[in-house]
């Protein structure tokens, strides 16, 4: 047989012989948030461990996270797990750190996303360390399609009014805060002028009442366990039921994920 001839039948047996797929990254997530970008990214059979808190009410991906193991983010637990990579928010300790470098682990740190492009990069990270960048890209289109939405519906009552974001433990968000960029997207100005977390004057808030008040984390609350808790004070509550705009859920305000965005739509489809 000649040369050409044999080419072309190794040509031929390698076009139809299988392609050999290649194993996923076995992954650990050491804190809720990271939970959710390992959740929403990883394949599920390679989800080696989560936080305790993955399958928690304010978790968003909380569904998903039935069945797969929760590990607390210990040296004990990394080497049970034999994670290839690891994703962390704040998760994890010095000895942890250490470990995880001694054993070649890759390690994805995320970063406190202030805005809606800290979001997309970090979705981009992730996505990047577990070779899922496609699936990366559909939740930052998924994103930007809630964020659209948002803008639309912006458009109409909420537009440029200052809103105050409240939560029960009396705590406001400002900029340099992903809050501040829900409220804006959602066509809202942020009535908190101080940069990033400050607590809120109860004072203030029953002489000089916001325009609107958007709630935050209420669904979490205990009666009397926090500060500004349902029921707490009388006056509180004659503001709240008067000016709140929406009540957001922890599982889109509780970590910086591409679900704050689903925030922004619900605020801006509330005011109109």
């Amino acid at each position: 047989m000649s040369a050409a001839k044999v080419l072309g039948v190794l040509a031929a047996a390698l076009a139809f012989a299988p392609v050999l797929a290649v194993a996923a990254p076995r992954v650990m997530s050491l804190d809720s948030c990271a939970d959710q970008y390992v959740l929403a990214l990883a394949p599920r059979d390679s989800i080696v461990g989560l936080s305790h808190r993955a399958v928690s009410r304010d978790s968003y991906m909380r569904a998903s996270a039935a069945g797969l193991p929760l590990r607390r983010a210990t040296f004990e637990s990394l080497v049970a797990a034999r994670p290839q990579v690891v994703v962390r928010l704040w998760g994890g300790d010095a000895r942890l750190s250490r470990a995880l470098e001694k054993k070649g682990v890759s390690t994805v740190t995320l970063d406190d996303a202030a805005d809606f492009d800290g979001v997309r990069a970090n979705v981009r990270k992730v996505a990047a360390a577990l070779d899922r960048r496609a699936e990366g890209e559909a939740i930052v289109a998924r994103m930007d399609a809630q964020l659209a939405r948002a803008a639309q519906a912006g458009k109409g009552a909420g537009k440029g009014r200052p809103a105050l974001y409240l939560t029960p433990g009396g705590y406001t968000a400002g900029p340099g805060t992903l809050i501040d960029s829900l409220l804006k997207a959602a066509g809202y100005s942020n009535a908190a002028t101080n940069p990033y977390f400050s607590p809120v004057s109860l004072e203030a808030m029953v002489m000089r009442p916001p325009a609107a008040v958007v709630l935050g984390l209420f669904d979490m609350a205990r009666a009397g366990s926090d500060r500004w808790g349902p029921g707490r004070h009388a006056a509180l509550r004659r503001v709240v039921a008067t000016r709140t705009a929406a009540s957001l859920p922890a599982s889109v305000v509780g970590c910086p994920g591409w679900f704050a965005a689903d925030g922004s739509r619900m605020l801006a489809e509330a005011a109109r």
